[in-house]
């Protein structure tokens, strides 16, 4: 795979070549050593693209993590106890009231999450998840992957994509509590125009 485009939010792009040039090359290297064509495995089952070999989100994801792991990268997971103070007086839920919070991959104090899912999971991961594992002192900066428009239209429908993020972030601006995130897009060696 190749970078297709990057994006400096709060500063994302300075505070990671400045802290973290080690780690970029890191991540460099691991997305140039991804044969995306390797990953065209899923068959499509949706009406508008039935029979075809659309990427795999979840081998793609799955090979990020083989080629990260050895290096040291680790997945940090937070439980979450969740407070039951706020229940109607009486009410008393089903389930136990714990989950968690996880990072795909952290290593020194830079975040990294690779996403290949819904718009909702990107602006969540920039603007909640990266702020809430900052105060939880398990990163100071972050680096977001995602695909760019025309590698997310061979994946299945639904799958979000830097453009879209990048124009939401500039839409929504940057807030006092805003961890300096280098979003980067990725595409297939294939789509080369």
């Amino acid at each position: 795979m190749r970078i297709a485009a990057k994006y400096s939010f709060n500063g994302g792009e300075e505070a990671v070549t400045a802290t973290y040039p080690h780690l970029l090359t890191e991540i460099e290297n691991a997305i140039a050593a991804i044969d995306a064509e390797k990953h065209r495995t899923k068959e499509s089952k949706e009406v508008t693209m039935a029979g075809q070999l659309l990427y795999s989100p979840v081998e793609l994801n799955k090979t990020f993590k083989e080629l990260l792991s050895p290096l040291g990268w680790i997945n940090k997971r937070v439980e979450c106890v969740y407070s039951s103070q706020y229940y109607a007086n009486g009410y008393q839920p089903e389930a136990e009231n714990v989950g968690f919070r996880d990072m795909d991959f952290l290593k020194e104090k830079l975040g990294v999450e690779v996403q290949f899912g819904k718009y909702s999971f990107m602006v969540y991961n920039v603007a909640a998840k990266m702020t809430i594992f900052r105060n939880l002192g398990f990163i100071d900066t972050g680096i977001e992957i995602v695909p760019v428009k025309r590698f997310a239209l061979q994946m299945s429908s639904g799958v979000s994509y830097f453009e879209q993020f990048v124009w939401d972030l500039e839409q929504r601006g940057v807030a006092d509590i805003d961890v300096p995130v280098l979003i980067i897009g990725i595409d297939s060696d294939t789509n080369i125009t």
